[in-house]
């Protein structure tokens, strides 16, 4: 079983493209699959077609148990469910410092659900928040979508040193391209400069409509176009990842 934070400190690179078609293609193989949206944007929520219960808010998601099973929801795609975002998360830092043992919430509030699906993937906002640190806590892996120029690589090496800082082993993280563009020259440059870095998995998402379409469509890229080399990069990062969980 496995927690998958998808996180950036940047915003706008791809991360609830990633988390919906991931935990899309992880329910394709059968696992049983939860995607908690954790961005008050809720844009994962959209994907999926899903709105929360009125009553659901940030102050229910950290009493956690029968709080958040009352509030699972299941999507269209048998085996994938949803955990929907809810607006009032935008202040989910200020309720966190208030409990004890603020840091370490998100993993308690995950601890049940370990047990009823075999991966659970968290859908991040962007930013170095208390929230964030409880995600790189509850994380087996952090999956960290990486646009490949110099201010992405410079937001990767703030969030290592700020791993560093709370004493979170690195190897936790795992970097892929996202939103690659071939006709730019500096991509490919970033490409081939970080590509044997540790944890940098040889995986590179296009950027291609297809993957903006989503928002038209309101479904994971792989569903809707599956023979698109969108939903193929998507499927080609799904297996490399699956790798490093499995382990040498």
């Amino acid at each position: 079983m496995s927690v998958i934070a998808v996180y950036n400190i940047k915003g706008g690179v791809g991360k609830t493209a990633t988390s919906v078609n991931l935990s899309y293609l992880s329910a394709c193989q059968g696992n049983k699959t939860l995607l908690c949206d954790m961005d008050s944007q809720g844009s994962a929520t959209y994907y999926f077609r899903i709105r929360p219960a009125k009553k659901f808010n940030t102050r229910k998601l950290l009493k956690g148990g029968k709080h958040i099973d009352r509030n699972i929801r299941g999507t269209d795609y048998p085996g994938l469910d949803l955990l929907p975002a809810d607006f009032s998360y935008r202040n989910i830092d200020i309720a966190l410092d208030d409990l004890k043992k603020s840091r370490r919430r998100i993993s308690k509030i995950l601890r049940p659900l370990r047990e009823e699906y075999d991966h659970i993937f968290l859908d991040c906002p962007p930013n170095v928040t208390l929230l964030s640190e409880n995600i790189f806590h509850a994380a087996d892996r952090i999956l960290v979508p990486l646009i490949p120029t110099t201010l992405s690589h410079l937001a990767l090496g703030q969030l290592l040193d700020f791993l560093d800082e709370i004493e979170l082993d690195r190897a936790k993280v795992l970097v892929f391209f996202s939103m690659v563009e071939k006709r730019k020259k500096m991509h490919g440059e970033m490409m081939r400069l970080l590509q044997d870095e540790p944890g940098v998995l040889p995986c590179a998402i296009p950027f291609l409509a297809d993957v903006e379409k989503m928002g038209i469509y309101r479904q994971p890229v792989a569903a809707m176009l599956p023979n698109s080399p969108a939903a193929e990069s998507y499927r080609q990062l799904w297996d490399a990842i699956c790798g490093e969980l499995e382990g040498p």
